[in-house]
């Protein structure tokens, strides 16, 4: 009895949830919403961190020098603009600079074609290395004498900062509460079968069997109805990411987001649902069959 039988215990737990179909149908149900819960919080985490960088990477800070301040004395402002915290470079934009970067812009634009370069300030185009203290370095180049004004675009980047943040709690929160639900499902749905048999595992104990070997055909119930929710809820998951990735790429509103591709971690992804699947599954066979084992 001690030798580890893969068909004897795989039969036994797949009979087992084919008899209690409801609840069994129940069990595999909460682990999807589970799963497909705590990946989509994910995936908008992971989006929104993905934003961020590229912000981090494309956007940049003007900072508009005093429009008394010659070139000259303008071009000193660099060294301490650079030597700030947070300030990857910062390169300085004349007047006429200025000018014909908004004329080649918006050529369809006469206006701009005619305009005098000096009703523009000669300012510097900041990078940051960091948009969480996006507000702390604008405040900094706004305290440097000769910087007339600071213009970021600063609730984009704290709109981007809050949905990651948020995502991010709520998909531990979720993921928490939804993974107790499972558990507690999947070892009610084996307890019944814990009933049904409980005078088969006294028989069993009495003539010798070990509790693991009493043990495995619920594990194998578990592990089975966790994996089952796992595949389910990934291609679910998958779905659905694409139908949202496509509708967002399709509104002209909300092309300013930049979705992943889901074919970049589709693997990791499939991953951590079959192991999450898999632990709930078995920890709640286990928690449903350990007191029958002491009959």
């Amino acid at each position: 009895m001690r030798e580890h039988n893969f068909g004897y215990f795989f039969h036994e737990g797949l009979s087992s949830i084919i008899s209690h179909g409801f609840m069994s149908f129940a069990a595999v149900g909460t682990t999807v919403a589970c799963l497909l819960i705590m990946g989509t919080f994910t995936l908008v985490a992971v989006n929104a961190n993905a934003q961020l960088k590229d912000l981090e990477q494309a956007n940049e800070i003007l900072a508009y020098v005093e429009e008394d301040y010659t070139t000259q004395q303008a071009k000193t402002l660099q060294k301490k603009i650079e030597a700030l915290p947070g300030v990857t470079t910062a390169t300085y934009i004349t007047r006429a600079e200025a000018m014909t970067a908004f004329a080649e812009k918006y050529p369809e634009e006469a206006l701009f074609q005619d305009l005098d370069p000096n009703i523009l300030r000669d300012r510097y185009a900041i990078r940051i290395a960091d948009l969480t203290r996006l507000n702390e370095t604008v405040q900094s180049v706004e305290a440097i004498e000769g910087i007339a004004r600071v213009n970021a675009y600063e609730e984009l980047a704290g709109g981007f900062i809050t949905i990651r943040n948020i995502a991010a709690v709520i998909c531990i929160a979720l993921m928490a509460i939804l993974m107790v639900v499972s558990v507690f499902i999947i070892s009610n749905t084996i307890k019944l079968t814990t009933f049904d048999r409980k005078e088969e595992i006294a028989i069993m104990k009495m003539v010798g069997a070990t509790n693991g070997f009493i043990r495995w055909p619920f594990v194998y119930e578990g592990f089975i109805l966790g994996l089952l929710g796992a595949i389910i809820a990934f291609f679910l998951q998958w779905g659905l990411y694409r139908a949202i990735a496509e509708g967002i790429t399709a509104s002209d509103t909300m092309r300013l987001l930049t979705i992943l591709p889901f074919e970049q971690f589709w693997i990791p992804v499939a991953a951590i649902f079959v192991a999450a699947g898999i632990v709930i599954g078995v920890f709640g066979s286990l928690s449903a069959i350990h007191k029958f084992l002491f009959v």
